[in-house]
Order: structure tokens, then C-alpha cells, then sequence
């Protein structure tokens, strides 16, 4: 887990997710790698790493199959963060402090929460290893380790954000941090970036833009601020129909998109921001800013790289239909940290979770997992303090929507949907 603690997987999540949308069937491998079984203390049927909101909603699952007492979730942190709302803490919408709920409030009563890190994964022995080499075995595993933020891979980060007009919504530490810029906020670049990896939430890094944006022309400063996306992408979105609708706002609201950048370095002293251009490497380009919100570089946990459980770039290699390994049958990962070829929100987690259950179901009766999980993720892409365009997307980048509408039209419900509605579902649904 990164040290803010654990996050649900994104600033996005929908309700087609979990409710509305029907898996389909599947067929896989079966072999299931047997323990001999340990005192009860460190021994559990089912094992749960992370207390995210894959890690959690699972556990609550696996529950109701095998007892509260043959399941356990390693988690370290003490505070369990609702992360969709930190774009609407960024730009001054919502406080932090609603996003926060102690770890033992979202852990399924009964459940044994193990306050641990893991070291290492022995998926061989059925076992896992934590701090101070305690060993804990398993008849099945469920990996939702999440993904670790690397501000440190920017030059000048984390260090750089003791400075002013400098602020990251991916961050507890630091959210709060990009509303001050933001209302701090008198003349000259306001940048936001988008780094060179994978990232939780792909449209997290344009949504404070446009509320940004808004929140400059609702005080009058908007003519003195010349507003920049410098993304490491070559498209604004990945799925064209939203992203035909992103680039007219964009147009509409005078906002300058520079692709293929990648921030690499940032001078807060000067507050002077460095990038790559990656068309042209080696080539690179310096900004003034008044106010900077940096999207971190980000990874696989420590713990996942080189480890057996995952593939060669360090995340849990599953079946990208029923999150079922593809080595060990009774591993299984749902989330950020897993390889599935989606984007990585908490409305991906959600619909994974049904799809996961099933898979789990079957495996324990020594039958093939059937149900398919089509990739099926959710982004409500907030372009203003009362507009968002719902986003939702299959594996193939093709629009799976919920409601019979055209999604890419900016919408004051779908804004108060994500804003209110969302938040409950989280807390009394999807964790539960």
C-alpha cells in the first residue's frame, strides 16, 4: 500500500457497476495447490492482502461463504479513504475529512484484521510472509495490494510540495494542498499533468483542470491564466466517443493540451516545471507556473515486483475473465494491482468483485469458473462544479453504458450522482 493509507481504487465510480451490469461465462485451468493446515492464529481459508475496496468488499464476500472467522485482511493502515471524492476535495468542492473512515468501521465484523505489511508472497507453499517474519498460510488467496504512488521518480518531489502553489490530488498528504494553489491562484500558467505509467483513474488528471477552470472564471481571474494539460498520452481519453466530447469543452473553454510531455522534474523554489518531450527524448521544456498539480508516476507495490504471483512488469498476472491466476488456481487479484488490460477505478473493482465471487464460488466446489468480467470500468469526468460526462467503457475501449442517454453530454445529475449518491453506495454497498 502507498503511506497514505488504503484507497478505493479511483476517483471513479458508477452505479451500472456492481447493480446493472450481468456477466457472462468463461471456462479455465483447475488444479488447486493444497496446505497442510496451521494453528488457527496463522492459518486462514481464505486471505485477504489489502484493506482497499477490492481488499474490503472480498473479505465481506468471502464472509458469507466460509465464516467471519476462517477469513483475514492484511492491512497496515488505520484509516480507509473514499478516493473518487479527493477531486472534488482539490477543487474546494468537498472536504477531506468526508473521504475518511477509521479501518476497523469498514472491516466486516468477525473478519481478523491483521495490522501488517506483507514482505513476501509463497505462492508455492500457500503462504504469505509479514514483518517481524510472521508466517501466515492459506487454502485460497485474494491479492488487492492497490498501487503505489512514486513522486519521488520527479525530480524535486516529495520535498517540493513543502513550497506554495504546488498541490497533488492523489494524496491525503497533499489534496488540500492543490485547492490553496488553486484559490491562491493571481496570474500565469496553471499546468496539470498526466506522468508516463500506468495511473489509477485516467481522467482524475483533467477533472481539477476543468474545475480549475471553472472556479477561475466564477472569481474573475480566468482572463489572467493561461491553462495547460501536459500528458504523456497522445489522446485526451482512450474511448473516442467521450473523448470527441472532452476535446470540444477543451476547445470551448480555451484550455491548451500539449501531448506526449512528461514532467520529470520540479523546481518549487522557482516554480519552474520541467518536462520531456517524448516524441524527442532527451528534449526537454521548462514552465513558469502559478499553481501546479502534479499526477504522480505510479507502480506495482514493492512487494509484487519479481515475485511469483506477478508478471514481468510486476503486477498480479490473472485470467482477464474470471481474476483467477493463471499459475496458481487458488490465487486470485482484483484492482490496481492486478494486469488487467483496463482502466484501473473503483467502478472496475466493483464489477470485478461480482465477477470474483462467482470465480471463488466455483473453485471451491473443484469446478471451472464460468462467469466473465468484459472489462466493464467507469469514469464520471467532472468538468465542472455541476457537470460531469459519464464515462463507462468495456475492454475493448467501447462505450458500455448504463443509462439510455448519450453519456458524453455534460450533465448537472450525473455530477450530483457522483458527488452524493456515489459516496453512499461506497460506504453501505459496495463495502459491504
Amino acid at each position: 500500500m502507498s503511506a497514505i493509507g488504503a484507497v478505493s481504487s479511483c476517483s471513479c465510480l458508477c452505479p451500472g457497476v456492481w447493480l446493472l451490469k450481468p456477466g457472462m461465462q468463461k471456462m479455465s485451468s483447475l488444479g488447486l495447490h493444497t496446505a497442510a493446515r496451521c494453528a488457527a492464529k496463522d492459518y486462514y481459508e481464505v486471505l485477504v492482502l489489502g484493506g482497499g475496496a477490492g481488499g474490503i468488499s472480498m473479505s465481506a464476500r468471502m464472509k458469507r461463504k466460509v465464516g467471519a472467522g476462517n477469513v483475514a485482511v492484511v492491512e497496515p493502515s488505520k484509516t480507509h479513504y473514499y478516493q473518487p471524492l479527493w477531486t472534488l476535495v482539490g477543487g474546494g468542492a468537498k472536504q477531506l475529512a468526508a473521504s475518511a473512515r477509521p479501518m476497523g468501521s469498514v472491516m466486516p465484523k468477525g473478519v481478523t484484521w491483521i495490522k501488517s505489511q506483507v514482505t513476501a508472497l509463497d505462492p508455492d507453499k500457500n503462504c504469505v510472509w509479514l514483518e517481524n517474519d510472521i508466517k501466515v498460510s492459506y487454502k485460497y488467496l485474494i491479492i488487492a495490494l492497490g498501487i503505489s504512488l512514486h513522486y519521488e521518480k520527479i525530480k524535486g518531489l516529495p520535498e517540493g510540495f513543502s513550497h506554495p502553489k504546488i498541490g497533488s490530488n492523489y494524496s491525503a498528504q497533499t489534496v488540500e494542498k492543490t485547492w490553496k494553489a488553486l484559490q491562491d491562484f493571481k496570474e500565469g500558467n496553471a499546468i496539470f499533468t498526466f506522468p508516463n505509467t500506468p495511473v489509477k483513474c485516467a481522467g482524475a488528471p483533467q477533472k481539477i483542470m476543468y474545475l480549475s477552470d471553472a472556479y477561475l472564471r466564477k472569481t474573475g481571474k480566468r482572463s489572467k491564466a493561461n491553462i495547460m494539460f501536459n500528458t504523456s498520452l497522445g489522446v485526451i481519453f482512450a474511448v473516442k466517443k467521450y473523448a470527441d466530447a472532452l476535446l470540444e469543452v477543451i476547445k470551448e473553454r480555451n484550455l491548451a493540451v500539449n501531448y506526449k510531455r512528461n514532467l520529470i522534474e520540479v523546481r518549487a523554489d522557482k516554480q519552474e516545471a520541467v518536462f520531456e518531450n517524448l516524441d524527442k527524448p532527451g528534449v526537454t521544456e521548462v514552465h513558469q507556473y502559478e499553481m501546479l498539480h502534479v499526477t504522480p508516476p505510479m507502480g506495482p507495490p514493492a512487494v509484487l515486483i519479481n515475485s511469483p504471483v506477478s508478471d514481468e512488469s510486476g503486477w498480479v498476472d490473472v485470467d482477464k475473465e474470471t481474476l483467477q491466476h493463471k499459475k496458481y488456481p487458488n490465487v486470485f487479484g482484483i484492482g490496481d494491482c492486478t494486469n488487467l488490460p483496463t482502466s484501473k477505478t473503483a467502478a472496475a473493482v466493483a464489477a470485478q468483485s461480482g465477477v470474483l465471487d462467482k470465480t471463488i464460488s466455483l473453485v471451491m466446489k473443484n469446478k471451472l469458473p464460468v462467469k466473465k468480467y468484459d472489462g466493464y470500468t467507469s469514469c464520471p469526468l467532472v468538468t465542472g462544479y455541476n457537470k460531469v460526462i459519464l464515462a463507462e467503457f468495456d475492454y475493448n475501449a467501447q462505450p458500455l453504458e448504463t443509462f439510455p442517454i448519450d453519456q458524453s453530454k455534460e450533465r448537472a445529475t450525473m455530477y450530483h450522482m457522483k458527488a452524493d449518491m456515489m459516496p453512499l453506495l461506497y460506504w453501505n454497498a459496495l463495502l459491504k
